[in-house]
């Protein structure tokens, strides 16, 4: 019996002692869950265009290049959530060229900006939500774009396009509908 007594003893001890050591909150953690109706499938969430050899005699007598096409995959998407999809471009913008991408600072090439636009040729300004809605299929979507490297018009002025090696990066949202 008083091992027993003893042992209840220091169970009331350890008790009493980490009562005494707990510690006000401090730390809050929070978020929302939400239901998307597409997801982007993994490894496909960065896309990289390349422009190839771009000619600078080609944008001072044309000023941009041909559009290059390319695709969001959007997949397992469930119609009971949304039908529509529109798509936002995020990045800094090219100030000699409003809407379109500035060059990465790394780039050696300079007088340049990259626009993107629809499959049918309609502009995709930078930072600004498309008024295009993309209409949802069950399944598999393809989102299909096109972006181009455009000349800034004082670059094709003073003849002051900068040959080189160029990048450029952005991001890009969705908002369903």
């Amino acid at each position: 019996m008083r091992q027993k007594l003893g042992y209840l003893s220091a169970i009331i001890a350890l008790l009493a002692l980490s009562l005494g050591t707990q510690a006000a909150d401090n730390m809050r953690l929070y978020g929302t869950l939400v239901a998307q109706p597409c997801v982007i499938p993994p490894g496909e969430e960065t896309v990289l265009l390349d422009f190839g050899t771009v000619i600078d005699k080609y944008l001072y007598h044309y000023q941009k290049t041909s559009s290059k096409p390319f695709k969001l995959h959007l997949s397992k998407c469930d119609l009971t959530l949304d039908k529509t999809v529109q798509v936002m471009f995020t990045g800094v913008e090219n100030p000699a060229l409003p809407g379109l991408l500035a060059l990465d600072i790394s780039s050696q090439a300079s007088g340049i900006g990259i626009g993107i636009e629809s499959e049918n040729g309609n502009p995709l300004p930078l930072n600004q939500l498309g008024t295009h809605r993309y209409p949802l299929a069950a399944g598999d979507n393809y989102l299909r774009m096109q972006a181009y490297v455009q000349a800034e018009p004082d670059a094709i002025t003073n003849k002051t396009i900068n040959r080189g090696p160029f990048s450029a990066s952005m991001t890009f949202a969705l908002t369903y509908d």
